[in-house]
C-alpha cells in the first residue's frame, strides 16, 4: 500500500482541488480524504508538503522508434522519459519500421509496452506501409489492440481514401489523427517559408501546406461524423478552421506542441537543426493564436511530438538533418513557465489539456483521480526553477536544453508503483 500525504490535489475530471491525502492499494486509488493514516506498517508514506498531487500525463503522440530506429530510442527508455516528466500513459505513432500496419508489429510493440513502468499503447496505421494507397484492415487492428489510426509522419493525399478511413474509424468508435502537410507545396521541410528560410537561403515549408490539408479533412470530418485529430497545429488559419468547425460538429479535436506554442521560427535561425520540425516553427503571430486556441478550447489536447534522432543525423545540414525534437521531459514545465505563470490558463486548465482531454479522446482509463480510479498520479513541485542538461531519452535533440523552466514532476506514481522519484 501506498499513501501520499499533505499534498494539494487537483483533478479536473473529478473536480477534487484542495488538500487531501490519496490512499492507493495496488494499482488502485481506494480513500481520497483528510488526515488519512497508514493502515499497516508495510504502507510506505509519502510526505507531498508543498507539492501538487495530480493525474499521470497523457501524451497521445509520440515515437519511441521501435521497431526499426532503436538507435534513436526504444521503447524502454522512451518510457523511461516519459516517467520523468510526468506521463503515465502515452500513444505511440505507427511510423516504425516495419510500420504498425500488421497484427505481429502491433503486438510487438504492445507486449514491449507491457514490459515498462507505465501504461504504452499504440496507434496502427491508416494505410499500408503508410504509402497511402490502401487501407490497412482498420478492424483487424482495433480488435489487436489499436487504440487508434494514423499514418503520422506523412500527409494522405487521397481525399476519397481519407473518406473511407474515417468511417471505419467511426464504425470502430476510434480516433484517425492527420498529419498535415501537402509535400507539393513545400520545398524544404522542417523550415518556415519566410525569415528562416531566407536565412538559410532555401525553399522552406510554407503554411499553405497545412492549411489546405486541413481545410479538406475537416469537411471529410464533419461528413463522416469521425473523431479527427489534427496534429501539431503550426498555423493561426488552422486554429481558425478548427474553431469553425468545431461549431458544427463535436468530433474535431486538434492538438497542439510545447515548441509550437512557446518558439517561433526565429529558434530555428539560432539554433538550427535542433529547431526543425515538421511541421515548422512560424511566426510569433501563429503561436499567439495557437495558445488562444488553448485557451479558448478550439485546440484542445497537448501532445509532445516527441520525436528523437541521434546528434550524428541532427550535425547533418539544414536540408539534410530529420525534423523533430524530443518533448516527454520538458512538456509540463514548458506548460506551466508559458501558459500558467504567462497568466493565458489556470494549473486546472493545463491539466485538462494534459491529461483529461487526451484520455478522453482515446477512451482511456486514465487523466483523473477518483476513489476506485487508476493509482497513476505525479508530484509536482509547480514553483521549482530548474534548466535541462540531460535526459532519461536516448536522444538529447532540442532547443530547450539549458533554458530556465518553471515545475518540475518529483514523483510518478503508475499503477500504484513509484516509477519515478
Amino acid at each position: 500500500m501506498l499513501l501520499i500525504k499533505n499534498g494539494y490535489m487537483i483533478d479536473p475530471k473529478s473536480g477534487w482541488d484542495g488538500n487531501y491525502d490519496i490512499l492507493i492499494e495496488k494499482d488502485t486509488i481506494v480513500k481520497i480524504g483528510k488526515r488519512l493514516e497508514a493502515p499497516s506498517r508495510k504502507c510506505r508514506v509519502i510526505d507531498a508538503e508543498g507539492l501538487l498531487a495530480a493525474p499521470g500525463l497523457v501524451d497521445v503522440h509520440a515515437h519511441f522508434r521501435e521497431p526499426g530506429f532503436t538507435e534513436k530510442e526504444d521503447i524502454a527508455t522512451g518510457a523511461a522519459a516519459a516517467a520523468r516528466g510526468g506521463y503515465t500513459s502515452v500513444v505511440l505513432m505507427a511510423n516504425t519500421k516495419p510500420p504498425v500496419d500488421n497484427r505481429e508489429t502491433l503486438e510487438y510493440v504492445r507486449k514491449q509496452g507491457a514490459e515498462t513502468g507505465i501504461h504504452v499503447y499504440t496507434c496502427a496505421n491508416v494505410t499500408k506501409g503508410m504509402q497511402g494507397k490502401e487501407l490497412t484492415s482498420m478492424g483487424e487492428l482495433a480488435e489487436a489492440g489499436a487504440v487508434g489510426f494514423t499514418d503520422d509522419g506523412m500527409p494522405i493525399m487521397d481525399g476519397e481514401l481519407v473518406r473511407s478511413a474515417m468511417r471505419n474509424a467511426a464504425a470502430l468508435d476510434l480516433p484517425i489523427s492527420f498529419h498535415e502537410e501537402d509535400p507539393a507545396l513545400i520545398e524544404n521541410n522542417g523550415i518556415n517559408r519566410g525569415r528562416a528560410s531566407e536565412y538559410f537561403g532555401i525553399g522552406g515549408s510554407p503554411r499553405e501546406a497545412e492549411i489546405t490539408m486541413v481545410e479538406r479533412d475537416l469537411k471529410i470530418a464533419l461528413e463522416t461524423g469521425a473523431s479527427i485529430n489534427i496534429q501539431h497545429v503550426s498555423a493561426r488559419e488552422t486554429v481558425e478552421l478548427i474553431r469553425r468547425a468545431k461549431e458544427k460538429g463535436k468530433n474535431i479535436h486538434a492538438e497542439a506542441t510545447p515548441h509550437h506554442f512557446t518558439l517561433t521560427e526565429e529558434a530555428a535561425v539560432r539554433y538550427g537543426t535542433l529547431a526543425k520540425m515538421n511541421p515548422p516553427l512560424r511566426e510569433e503571430a501563429d503561436r499567439l493564436e495557437i495558445i488562444r486556441g488553448l485557451v479558448d478550447g478550439t485546440i484542445d489536447l497537448i501532445a509532445t511530438d516527441h520525436a528523437p534522432h541521434t546528434a550524428e543525423e541532427k550535425a547533418r545540414s539544414i536540408t539534410q538533418a530529420p525534423s523533430g525534437i524530443i518533448g516527454l521531459e520538458t512538456a509540463l514545465a514548458l506548460g506551466i513557465t508559458e501558459l500558467v505563470d504567462g497568466g493565458y490558463l489556470t494549473m486546472r486548465q493545463l491539466l485538462v489539456l494534459m491529461s483529461t482531454n487526451p484520455a478522453n479522446l482515446y477512451h482511456l482509463n486514465a487523466g483523473y483521480l477518483a476513489e476506485g480510479g487508476p493509482a497513476d498520479l505525479i508530484l509536482i513541485d509547480t514553483t521549482a526553477d530548474w534548466i535541462p542538461t540531460e535526459y532519461a531519452s536516448k536522444a538529447a535533440n532540442t532547443p530547450f536544453t539549458g533554458r530556465s523552466l518553471k515545475g518540475k514532476v518529483v514523483t510518478t506514481i503508475c499503477g500504484g508503483k513509484v516509477c519515478m522519484e
